[in-house]
């Protein structure tokens, strides 16, 4: 079984390598601007009536399509114009459209790219790799975005100051712009040339053309663009930006008798600072002093039984912007995989939850904050002309204590000590930049007392990354090492070798012990692989991924897992044109395999998924997958290695034309263990309805239905052995997300979102695992006989009396749970000049956890319906000097 997946990448890998297709040669165009005087400084209001536009040469035009039928010719004409001067770069671009009655005009906030719309890229450092890009729709709504890995990650979170109109005309609609050269980054020679995309969205065909063809199976996008000459003698404008806010907040929620930590109303007025300053042409200082940010929307609700951490997305301004520079997610196949979050910068640890907590005796009362606050943060980050992308990251939290009222008694404790992180990276790339050689280093120390020592003293983590390709980036090699030292206390390194990510006391295992005496963990991980990114049909890659028992990444970034090895491959068909009732479709084979340290092979995964969007602009996905050989060395939390019987699954998705008014999409998957032992069905569906132009409504349920007959529940000691408690899952979820958006203008917008969350679960058929790595459930468990176990409801616990002579050997909790929560966020957003918001916002949430008492309907009801929900009213008001 194992020898296949592994000579199966071989082959493919000398296949592919073997039988690659040449290369098409596309000639690069060139579009030569030139410079306007003072007197000839167009007005933006979209209708290209200056005079600069109204004469007809230097128009470009001769675009070709890129989908659906690329090297064809597009449906509709497209022409633009550059001029420039000492400050600005100035675009007017021409749509036609022989039915401009029939342009879709739909609203929404900016980088909403909905209906009609054009957009210019500009490779200004000219590293065919990196890009600044700028969209306007016809209905006048503003996208920006940095593209950086030549075309692989885009940053649509950058907002720069820059400004753009559109209008309908009978031949169409045009769209201009005005973007300052300071809100871009070249080099300082005299005569510039830059890197030159533009591309259009035809809505009514749902078709893409561009100016400079880029075949569809190329191997990059801005490698590929043409080139902007006739810049002179520009010097870059170097940014300087301050930007001041203050926000005022109101917390209203349910009055607590006695507790003096809720009996009233909670107001509060804070102000900040944030700033952007152009240290030289290319490097750019972002800070931010006391950060506020009561206007992003909360994270959506979920729950995890296995222990391990979840992943959430950022959404805080400040670390979004920029990201991609101090991205270091070392192990990012085109398969994914269970590693792909793993990360040396996880910047939502910087203001995270508190890690400690407190206590109080019954009828004391805590007050603890529910986010460490951030004294401030700074950010150096850009590219230089010699090729450097330079990063540096840093910023302090303060000191949180959790207040403790004891009869009338009140002290503090640490729960959360003032904390430094550190972030640097840097990358040079090499051979006409088809190299790239790069590192990071993090840092995170603590000022630790007595109630915090169990954290980490300081934390440590550093990698090195290579990228080489070669066929015009076709074939690429690439492979980095990453290391990690956390140094603490005893308890602090104790804690950390019993965490989920590590389990150093489990039991089978000889490569791994604890030892209590150690006050540092060193480690090591890494990842290589090597594939094909284009020209053809196929793209292929296969690799080795690896992280040592000892790495430890979660101080400032995220890891799943320790003491893991696995090899990845994944196989890409694409079609490049379309084919019978389908635009476009991909078929994707992927395997893994995964050990740990000791050279247990303990998980082999196959899947095959299937991608089609029909040619009325319905999409289908299929995949199926089969597990035929697992065990869990995590799911006893400490425990020994568990056989788990053979899984099969599949997942399916249908979606309708999206350009309709009205259109859904369903999605869902199922696994299925052999012998009953574990049955998974997730359904989910999205209905999205435009009735107007500036009105959007999205309403997504979802239901999962998960059986379990391997559930763990804790460990007890009974005689000097542990026993490992399991038992039936039986866990039913529903969600709910609803989102409306209504858009009256690109500056203006309302948007309301709110999920309600249900989760519960009911845990039946108690015994203790037997023989965890036997083949048949009858040898793995021993199930408590009726005599052997009985329900305590006075301490809601199970007590066990194995030995049947009428003593308690041990007791456990009982383990059914609700998890129920509600969250909701009105938002609106005014725009009162470029750069400058003012936010209303009224963000409402309630959670509860507490035992399941009937369906999922009767907990939601006693859990959120009967209470009382936390409302919090925010104003908040920025101004941007510039």
């Amino acid at each position: 079984m194992l020898k296949v997946p592994i000579i199966l990448s071989i082959f493919l890998s000398i296949s592919f390598f073997t039988f690659s297709q040449q290369r098409q040669v596309v000639s690069k165009k060139t579009y030569n601007t030139q410079r306007i005087s003072e007197n000839e400084i167009p007005t933006i209001d979209g209708k290209l009536e200056d005079v600069i536009w109204s004469n007809h040469s230097n128009w470009e035009s001769n675009f070709i399509q890129r989908e659906p039928t690329e090297n064809t010719s597009p449906s509709e004409n497209t022409s633009f114009k550059i001029y420039y001067d000492s400050k600005y770069v100035y675009v007017g671009i021409k749509n036609f459209d022989k039915q401009p009655d029939k342009i879709t005009n739909w609203m929404s906030r900016r980088d909403g790219f909905e209906g009609d719309w054009v957009e210019i890229i500009f490779d200004s450092y000219h590293d065919l790799r990196s890009a600044f890009s700028f969209t306007v729709t016809s209905a006048g709504v503003k996208g920006d975005k940095i593209i950086t890995l030549n075309g692989k990650n885009e940053d649509a979170t950058w907002n720069p100051i820059w400004y753009a109109k559109s209008a309908i005309t009978k031949e169409g609609w045009t769209a201009e712009m005005k973007i300052p050269l300071s809100q871009l980054r070249f080099g300082n020679t005299e005569n510039q040339v830059w890197g030159l995309q533009v591309v259009r969205k035809y809505f009514k065909n749902d078709e893409i053309s561009v100016w400079q063809r880029v075949p569809i199976d190329a191997s990059g996008w801005i490698s590929e663009f043409g080139e902007l000459h006739g810049l002179k003698e520009i010097k870059s404008q170097k940014q300087f930006e301050i930007q001041p806010f203050v926000v005022t907040s109101l917390e209203t929620f349910e009055k607590e008798p006695n507790n003096p930590y809720r009996d009233k109303n909670i107001t509060s007025i804070n102000a900040g600072l944030d700033g952007k300053v152009g240290i030289t042409n290319d490097l750019t200082l972002d800070f931010t002093i006391n950060p506020d940010f009561g206007q992003v929307e909360a994270d959506p609700a979920a729950i995890a039984l296995d222990g391990f951490q979840l992943f959430f997305k950022e959404q805080r301004p400040f670390f979004v912007e920029n990201k991609n520079i101090f991205n270091y997610q070392f192990s990012n196949p085109i398969v994914g995989g269970s590693f792909s979050s793993d990360n040396l910068f996880y910047s939502r640890r910087i203001g995270r939850n508190p890690q400690g907590s407190a206590e109080t005796v019954a009828g004391g009362f805590i007050d603890a904050p529910e986010r460490t606050t951030i004294l401030g943060a700074v950010k150096f980050s850009g590219k230089t002309k010699n090729g450097w992308s330079i990063g540096v990251m840093e910023s302090m939290t303060a000191n949180e204590y959790a207040k403790i009222n004891t009869n009338g008694d009140e002290r503090e404790e640490l729960i959360e000590p003032f904390t430094n992180y550190f972030v640097g990276r840097i990358q040079k790339d090499f051979n006409n930049r088809n190299t790239f050689l790069g590192g990071i280093v993090t840092s995170t120390i603590r000022n630790l007392d007595e109630d915090t020592d169990f954290l980490h003293k300081s934390s440590t983590t550093a990698g090195i990354d290579f990228m080489h390709q070669w066929k015009n980036r076709t074939w690429y090699l690439g492979t980095n090492v990453v290391m990690s030292r956390v140094e603490g206390s005893e308890t602090a390194i104790l804690r950390t070798q019993l965490s989920i990510p590590h389990l150093f006391q489990r039991t089978d295992a000889s490569h791994v012990a604890v030892d209590s005496t150690k006050t540092s963990l060193t480690g090591t991980g890494g990842d290589i692989k090597f594939g094909k990114a284009g020209q053809g049909h196929f793209k292929f890659e296969t690799g080795v991924t690896w992280r040592s028992p000892e790495l430890e990444l979660n101080d400032l970034g995220f890891m799943r897992e320790a003491d893991d090895i696995q090899n990845y491959t994944g196989v890409i068909y694409s079609s490049l044109q379309p084919f019978g009732k389908f635009r476009k479709g991909t078929l994707t084979y992927q395997h893994w395999l995964k050990w740990d340290f000791e050279g247990n092979l303990n998980y082999i995964d196959w899947d095959v998924e299937a991608k089609g969007t029909f040619q009325n602009n319905w999409n289908i996905t299929l995949g199926f997958y089969h597990q035929p050989h697992i065990y869990s060395k995590s799911l006893l939390q400490g425990g020994p290695r568990i056989y788990l019987p053979d899984q099969y699954g599949a997942w399916w998705a249908l979606g309708t034309d999206s350009r309709k008014k009205l259109s859904f999409s369903l999605d869902g998957w199922t696994k299925t263990g052999n012998e009953d032992s574990y049955f998974l069905l997730e359904n989910g569906f999205k209905i999205t309805y435009q009735p107007l132009n500036q009105l959007s409504i999205s309403f997504s349920p979802k239901y999962t239905m998960i059986r379990h007959r391997l559930q763990f529940n804790q460990t007890n000691d009974f005689n000097g052995s542990p026993r490992y408690i399991m038992s039936k899952l039986d866990q039913d979820t529903f969600s709910l997300a609803f989102r409306l958006n209504y858009t009256i203008n690109p500056n203006l917008s309302i948007q309301y979102y709110a999920e309600p969350y249900i989760s519960k679960g009911v845990y039946t058929d108690f015994g203790y695992m037997n023989n965890p790595i036997a083949r048949s459930q009858s040898e793995q468990l021993s199930l408590f006989s009726e005599g052997q176990i009985y329900y305590d409801e006075v301490n809601n616990a199970y007590d066990v009396d194995e030995t049947l002579d009428t003593m308690v050997d041990y007791s456990f909790n009982a383990p059914d749970f609700s998890f129920a929560q509600f969250r909701s966020n009105l938002v609106v957003r005014y725009e009162y000049k470029p750069g400058s918001e003012i936010f209303l916002v009224w963000a409402q949430g309630i959670t509860d956890y507490r035992r399941s008492i009937g369906s999922l309907y009767r907990n939601f009801d006693n859990q959120v319906f009967s209470k009382q929900p936390k409302n919090t009213f925010l104003i908040k008001a920025t101004y941007r000097f510039f």
